[in-house]
This record gives structure tokens, C-alpha cells and sequence, in this order.
């Protein structure tokens, strides 16, 4: 009978499957990637970057629901790019707590946080009896509940968590992509050649390596300017530091297998050589590594945007949602802070974790 081979990636998919953690951080990360993809589609507040303001409800607890108002309504086409970026908002939302009519004219008394029983105010809109006004509550009224509460704008806070994570999934992905073009380059060149390319390629990631890395990143963000591609260059430009030294020291030593000297027996070059052949036989370390490095890079942009120089307003980003609210700690309020602090510990807790998996399932030493 002939023998049943199984190859070592399929080997190494069953031992990942076979840990609880790995699949569960594998899980939490794709849910986070689900969540990033179809921000606007899920999120209640689908206007750019979920930026609809309603002072009057700063600062709300979780479940909060408010009557709003629906003024100057422009109804406008909606594109795809809508679904992606998010549309512009055509409606003013106004939250009141009730409507009256005098004289056929519609008024509504805006809503206080404090119950304080406000001066009503005259719209646009004409009714002639109570009939026509319950067809304005249809038209022009809605109830709005913010399951997670309102930040200090009165935003809504759930859909700018949504969109948020497309900030930490793509500079994470993109910051990685980054360290591993430059890393796995320099890295492969540095172990393969020896010698004096070596040597300065050595010298230049110690140098790199002194600095340190929030530093660094801070000093490419000045240099460059302050902004959302900003921080994928300054965070992808530290990374690769790691990347380069376990590219190198496996590359040291797989040049000496014997495959690499069969194959420069058949005359192949050096790149080939290179890229069919040893790095393939040595991307499991560099896998491992990457996942640690994608924990990272979301840790200093959450960061960065803390110190105001990562994404910029209007644009929602875990770290900024917690500059913007951290002294609400105090003030009985905390929620504000703890929210996307437990989203960014959750997202790099499984990355972290995944991390762990990959290894021990990429250990060709382990049963």
C-alpha cells in the first residue's frame, strides 16, 4: 500500500487547529477585520467618520435614547465609495424632548442633560392640525439609542470604535508589509554575502536599534509632517530592525545545508537561490515575528495619536479616543477611556497570542 505523506504546512495547520488560543485569537482578529472592512455598513452613525455631533447629549452612559429632530434633508445619490469612506451628512440631527404647534408653525424645545425645560424653538415646517403633526413625527422625527454612549461631542460612540479599527488593522498590516519588504532584503543579503556587506548593513541596524522606538517613530512623524500616512511610513520604517537580524541569522545558516550547495553546483545565481530556495525553508521565524511586530505597531500608534501625533481629527482612532477622555476617569464617567482601551488590549492580546500558536505550531521539534 502506498504511504500516506503529508506535507509540513499541513502538519503545522493541525497542530495550530488543535490549540484553543490560537484559534480563538485567529477568531478575534478576524472578527476585528470584519468589523474594519464593513465599518460604515455597520455602524449607526454612517456619515464620515462618524463625526455627527449633538452637544446637547455629551458624555452619555451606554443605552442612552434621545428623540431627534431631522432637518434640512437633501437627498443625494449614494456611491460606492459612500459604503467605504462613509457619505457626507445631508441631515441636521437635532435631540429635543418635545413638539408643539402654534398658528400652524411647529416648534420643538431642544433636549437638556439637565432636565431644564428650555425655550422652544420655530422651525420651517407648517401643519394645519394634530393629524398632520403625527405625520411630521414620521417624516422628520426618529428615536436614537447609542448602545454605547456618546463621547464628549456627543458622538456616537459605537461607530466611532467601528471605524477606529480600520485605523489599528491597517497600520498594523501596512507597517508590517513595510518591515518585512525592507527587513527580509537587507536580512537575506547581510547573511547570504557576508563579509563587508555584512558588516555595514550590521552597522546600520545596530544604529537603528540603539534608537529608541517611540522616539524614532515621533522624529519620522515631525519630519514628515503630522498625518494618518505618516504613521504607516514612521511605524513601518521601525519595524524592520527585527525582521533583518532573524533574517540574517537563518540565512547564516541555512547557506550551509547541503540543498544550497547542490544548488550552486547546477549553476543556479544567487537570487534564485535566495528567494526559491532558502527563504522559503526559513519564513517561520520571520511569521512569528510578524505577528509579535503587528501587536506593536498598534500599541505606538495608539500611542502617537495619545500624543496628538498619529491620525488627526476628525478621524476616529483608539488613541486619540482615549486622550480625549482619559480625565473622565475622575468624573465617574470612565467608560469613555475603557472602552477603546479594551479593544486595543483585546486586539493585541490576540495578536500576541497568535503569535504563541504559530510558534509552536512552525516547530518542526514538536510532535
Amino acid at each position: 500500500m502506498p504511504l500516506k505523506t503529508t506535507s509540513l504546512s499541513a502538519l503545522a495547520l493541525q497542530k495550530f487547529k488543535k490549540s484553543f488560543w490560537g484559534v480563538l485569537s485567529f477568531s478575534v482578529i478576524l472578527f476585528y477585520a470584519f468589523i474594519a472592512i464593513f465599518a460604515y455598513v455597520l455602524a449607526p452613525d454612517d456619515t464620515q467618520y462618524a463625526n455627527q455631533m449633538h452637544i446637547s447629549v455629551h458624555s452619555q452612559p451606554p443605552g442612552f435614547t434621545v428623540d431627534m429632530l431631522e432637518l434640512n434633508s437633501n437627498e443625494t445619490s449614494i456611491s460606492f465609495w459612500d459604503w467605504w469612506n462613509g457619505k457626507k451628512s445631508t441631515v441636521e440631527e437635532i435631540p429635543f424632548s418635545k413638539l408643539k404647534v402654534e398658528n400652524g408653525i411647529v416648534y420643538y424645545r431642544p433636549f437638556d442633560v439637565n432636565g431644564s425645560q428650555l425655550a422652544f424653538i420655530r422651525t420651517d415646517f407648517e401643519v394645519a392640525n394634530g393629524l398632520e403633526l403625527s405625520r411630521f413625527r414620521e417624516s422628520y422625527t426618529s428615536k436614537k439609542t447609542f448602545i454605547l454612549g456618546t463621547d464628549k461631542y456627543g458622538r456616537d460612540l459605537l461607530s466611532r470604535m467601528m471605524i477606529g479599527t480600520r485605523i489599528s488593522i491597517s497600520i498594523g498590516f501596512v507597517a508590517v508589509l513595510i518591515s518585512l519588504i525592507i527587513g527580509i532584503l537587507l536580512g537575506a543579503v547581510a547573511g547570504y554575502y557576508g563579509g563587508k556587506i555584512d558588516a555595514a548593513i550590521m552597522w546600520i541596524i545596530n544604529v537603528t536599534w540603539s534608537i529608541p522606538t517611540l522616539l524614532l517613530v515621533i522624529a519620522i512623524s515631525i519630519a514628515l509632517g503630522k498625518g494618518f500616512l505618516t504613521v504607516f511610513i514612521a511605524v513601518g520604517l521601525t519595524m524592520w530592525v527585527e525582521v533583518a537580524r532573524v533574517v540574517r541569522g537563518q540565512m547564516i545558516v541555512a547557506k550551509e545545508y547541503q540543498y544550497v550547495t547542490a544548488a550552486k553546483a547546477l549553476g543556479f545565481n544567487s537570487y534564485r537561490i535566495i528567494t526559491r530556495h532558502i527563504l522559503p525553508n526559513i519564513m517561520a521565524p520571520v511569521i512569528v515575528i510578524s505577528a509579535a511586530n503587528f501587536a506593536a505597531s498598534i500599541l505606538i500608534e495608539s500611542g502617537l495619536s495619545f500624543l496628538g501625533l498619529g491620525a488627526q481629527p476628525p478621524m476616529p482612532s483608539w488613541g486619540s479616543m482615549i486622550k480625549d477622555h482619559y480625565q473622565y476617569i475622575i468624573l465617574d464617567k470612565a467608560y469613555l477611556a475603557i472602552v477603546p482601551g479594551i479593544a486595543i488590549m483585546t486586539l493585541v492580546m490576540a495578536f500576541m497570542l497568535l503569535g504563541n500558536a504559530l510558534r509552536d505550531a512552525l516547530d518542526v521539534k514538536t510532535s
